[in-house]
């Protein structure tokens, strides 16, 4: 059964530039323009006519763009939940601009060992996530770490847990690596691991969807029966300011917004590609989080009940849950 009709989320691509070589993404090697500020507005009015509740200012790495401050601050003004990622290396120096913008703010962490995550990321931003979190908790900030979990990696949960965010009071996002396009982020967590990631999600501190995990236990998206809401949860705007569809990773056509994104999420050349949604080939198998948790909130069905505890405690602990009644 069908919760909700409306877009839940707005996945907004302020660049695809980045100053980290992740091995897990290719973002970063496109070329790429930065979104304005004259479109951003427009189109944050036309994502609240359509009923979008949260914002994702994304990339990239959105804090590269100079009007970040400002596009986070006008989209929170309105009543839409913000939520941005970073590698940690410029938000020391944004820090006191971005206070009060962002509702869930994550550092991307991946191991308690600098050498580690360094390699991983392909830059040297672990001392600036440690800065980071020094700052945020200064400014009063409450982010979280984002812990993106690989087979190569997963022993390390324990020592970030019990080193970092425990001392730190910082939620720990557990965030299963996903496949996508021709990006290899090695062999897919066993069930004996991702029993483990179950039994870990459980503590205090911790967020796992455990949507996420039955998905895998489940061999991903099936295009006969698809769980993926992509396209009807989710809108996904570029750096271009286009419109792009079913989704961004496995995107098929891009649309020019022009100033009228409500008109045209609704027409019908963009409904028929809804209508693809999870059902590609490409969406056989799929994993992709940023779309499937929009996805588990919107149906009733066994990844929604796998989904609403973790989700509950996430947005008690956040308090976003207030902002979410009062949009």
């Amino acid at each position: 059964m069908r919760l909700r009709s409306k877009p839940v989320l707005c996945n907004y691509y302020v660049t695809y530039r980045c100053n980290a070589k992740c091995s897990f993404c290719d973002i970063w090697e496109k070329p790429s323009p930065y979104i304005t500020l004259e479109d951003v507005a427009q189109n944050l009015h036309d994502l609240k006519r359509l009923g979008v509740q949260v914002i994702d200012f994304t990339g990239g790495e959105p804090l590269l763009h100079r009007q970040i401050d400002q596009m986070l601050g006008m989209a929170h003004d309105m009543g839409f939940i913000t939520t941005l990622t970073t590698n940690g290396m410029l938000y020391p120096k944004l820090a006191e601009r971005l206070k009060g913008k962002i509702d869930m703010l994550h550092f991307s962490l991946d191991s308690a060992h600098k050498e580690v995550h360094d390699t991983g990321r392909g830059v040297a931003c672990y001392d600036f996530v440690m800065e980071s979190i020094q700052v945020a908790k200064w400014l009063g900030e409450r982010p979280d770490i984002l812990f993106t979990v690989f087979r190569h990696n997963l022993d390390q949960l324990e020592e970030v847990y019990r080193t970092i965010t425990q001392p730190n009071k910082l939620m720990l996002i557990i965030n299963p690596a996903f496949e996508y396009n021709d990006v290899a982020v090695g062999e897919q967590l066993t069930e004996e691991e991702l029993d483990y990631l179950t039994a870990f999600g459980k503590r205090k501190g911790v967020y796992l969807n455990e949507g996420f995990v039955q998905l895998r236990r489940d061999g991903g998206n099936r295009v006969a029966d698809p769980v993926c809401k992509a396209a009807s949860t989710t809108l996904v705007i570029s750096p271009e300011n286009e419109l792009v569809l079913p989704c961004y990773h496995l995107g098929t056509k891009s649309f020019p917004i022009q100033g009228k994104l409500a008109e045209l999420y609704l027409s019908q050349e963009v409904e028929e590609l809804k209508q693809l949604e999870g059902r590609l080939p490409a969406c056989e198998g799929c994993t992709i989080n940023c779309y499937m948790q929009p996805s588990f909130a919107v149906e009733i069905n066994k990844y929604f009940w796998k989904a609403l505890p973790s989700t509950l405690k996430y947005n008690l602990s956040k308090g976003t849950w207030k902002r979410l009644l009062n949009g």
